[in-house]
């Protein structure tokens, strides 16, 4: 037993430092955006970038919160990203609760439909999507924002809680329905406690999905900037002549904050989420 532990432990330290060396090349980026925000404009601008600062000043980020509309593009956002997390997870859970225990006509061919839709490239679909949201007078509001992050989330949740609401054994259904519980009360006090790990895991893909959208962002809030979201807010400091790296910098910063705090928050329901962890 101690030689194989022996023999097993190369292996893990193998692994234990490849997992550090991708950690640590995920992370360097961000590193290096926030310490970006916090250099002065001439170490940033230098020839010989340094990965540490001895002079960090604020100076970038009070350029991004003197921004008028910084705060309504802000609030924008968190509008878009919050109403699509619990739209589409209501949605799916419904869709998702549906295709798993009910049988009805072409249920393989729906969900064959669901994988494919999620194949199609977003890219491909701007245009008709700009086209349709000119045609029902949603271009300039953030519904044209909301709806299509709905439509794309949907398949990959639906998916992904199908494989959590079939494996809540259905003994449990019919054991509630002889202990008189109806079919609304199973749904919403048994089953969906059971599938929520799935709800929160597929509720963060939807939420950075839809806040750091800049493609629909761009392509559908045209004129009125009123209704634009924080991705649109780093082409303020965006300029090709003279841009501020600094502003660009602060301003992902903030932006990745909501983020953070959103994972922090549902983190321990995310693992086990993604490990599937409904048991029985």
């Amino acid at each position: 037993m101690n030689s194989l532990g022996f023999l097993r432990r190369p292996w893990r330290l193998a692994a234990e430092a490849s997992a550090l060396v991708i950690a640590a090349a995920v992370a360097f980026p961000l590193y290096w955006m926030v310490l970006s925000a916090f250099k002065p404009a001439g170490e940033i601008e230098s020839s010989e970038p340094r990965p540490w600062t001895l002079a960090p000043t604020l100076d970038s980020f009070r350029r991004v919160f003197g921004q008028q509309e910084f705060g309504r593009y802000f609030v924008n956002s968190l509008v878009v990203a919050c109403t699509v997390v619990v739209v589409s997870a209501l949605i799916a859970f419904l869709a998702a609760t549906a295709v798993t225990r009910f049988r009805f006509r072409f249920r393989t061919t729906l969900l064959i439909m669901f994988l494919v839709a999620q194949m199609v490239p977003v890219e491909a679909l701007t245009i008709p999507l700009f086209f349709q949201m000119r045609d029902f007078g949603q271009l300039n509001t953030l519904g044209s924002l909301i709806l299509p992050h709905i439509a794309f989330s949907l398949p990959f949740a639906i998916w992904m809680l199908r494989g959590f609401v079939k494996a809540v054994p259905e003994a449990l259904e019919e054991a509630a329905y002889l202990d008189g519980a109806s079919r609304s009360r199973f749904l919403w006090q048994i089953l969906f406690p059971l599938v929520f790990p799935g709800l929160v895991a597929t509720s963060v893909f939807s939420f950075i999905s839809a806040w750091n959208d800049f493609l629909f962002a761009k392509s559908f809030i045209i004129s009125d900037t009123s209704q634009s979201t924080l991705p649109m807010a780093l082409l303020v400091f965006y300029k090709p002549e003279e841009p501020d790296w600094g502003g660009v910098m602060a301003a992902s910063t903030v932006m990745t904050i909501p983020v953070l705090i959103f994972f922090v928050l549902v983190q321990r329901r995310l693992v086990s989420g993604l490990g599937g962890a409904v048991k029985d």
